[in-house]
């Protein structure tokens, strides 16, 4: 895969979202995801997630404000194809008839011709992302039939194929067991370092702290943003979630890091021993 090298940012100022039916999903917002770093987008259900993800991606129109890509309008970042989505589940139809490969194909589209005849890098591109995501062998098997982690990683295949500078996950973890989540998990901090500036959406708390270097967060209007250990505080979280209690939040974050560490021990532990049979022999 193409390493980065051009680190983007995403600036969002003073925007809001009304839709058709006159409803205020998003008033006001103003923040700053900053270039090469992975940051989480934090709120409770119906809180303007989904709603801020669209609008960066130029599928929403704001009622008012701006949203930049590196300094670029996203009309003009959209056409340099700099930026990638990975969508919720909900967003998706999956009895559509078509291959894994062919949606992971569907992210170099924007490089193609009317015609969008494939070329051999194109082949090239989706066969290594869907290796880095380890889907390969199920590149053959309709969208549909895969599990929910799965389907997650075949549409971060896509993402990937796409070669997008800037990369926005909309609750990736949804749906995913621990190993899965993990695996994502471990693949968004690679892509980190090769220079992505990676958005993820989540009103999971769980998994934040062990990789998200920036916390913003959302409730019709943006509350918080900066460095995660100083975002999510009793206080903060306390006004996001509309009085959640905390010991609640805690608790799920401590299962959820007990859960990251056993994984890992489990891993570590299987490689050891591996490396002991082949020493053996």
């Amino acid at each position: 895969m193409q390493t980065t090298t051009q680190l983007l940012d995403i600036a969002v100022n003073n925007l809001s979202v009304t839709y058709s039916n006159a409803r205020l999903a998003l008033y006001n917002a103003t923040c700053t995801v900053e270039p090469g770093t992975i940051t989480a987008l934090v709120g409770p259900n119906g809180s303007g997630k989904s709603t801020l993800f669209k609008s960066i991606m130029g599928f929403l129109q704001p009622t008012q404000g701006q949203i930049r890509i590196g300094g670029l309008p996203v009309q003009k970042a959209q056409k340099r194809q700099l930026m990638a989505y990975v969508p919720q589940s909900d967003e998706v139809d999956w009895n559509f008839p078509v291959s894994v490969f062919d949606v992971v194909m569907m992210g170099r589209y924007g490089y193609m011709n009317l015609l969008r005849i494939e070329s051999n890098k194109d082949r090239r591109l989706v066969m290594e992302s869907l290796e880095r995501v380890g889907m390969i062998d199920f590149r053959d098997r309709q969208i549909g039939e895969l599990s929910g982690g799965q389907k997650k990683r075949a549409f971060l295949a896509r993402a990937l194929a796409q070669e997008g500078k800037v990369i926005l996950l909309d609750e990736p973890f949804t749906g995913v067991d621990v190993k899965t989540e993990k695996r994502i998990i471990d693949l968004l901090i690679q892509l980190r370092q090769e220079g992505h500036t990676i958005l993820v959406s989540t009103h999971d708390l769980a998994s934040i702290y062990t990789f998200c270097d920036r916390t913003i967060l959302l409730n019709r209007t943006i509350l918080a943003s900066g460095k995660t250990e100083d975002i999510l505080t009793e206080e903060n979280l306390s006004v996001t979630f509309g009085g959640l209690p905390i010991n609640s939040l805690r608790q799920n974050f401590s299962q959820k890091t007990s859960q990251f560490s056993q994984e890992q021990a489990i891993e570590e532990g299987v490689r050891t021993q591996e490396s002991g049979v082949r020493r053996e022999n």
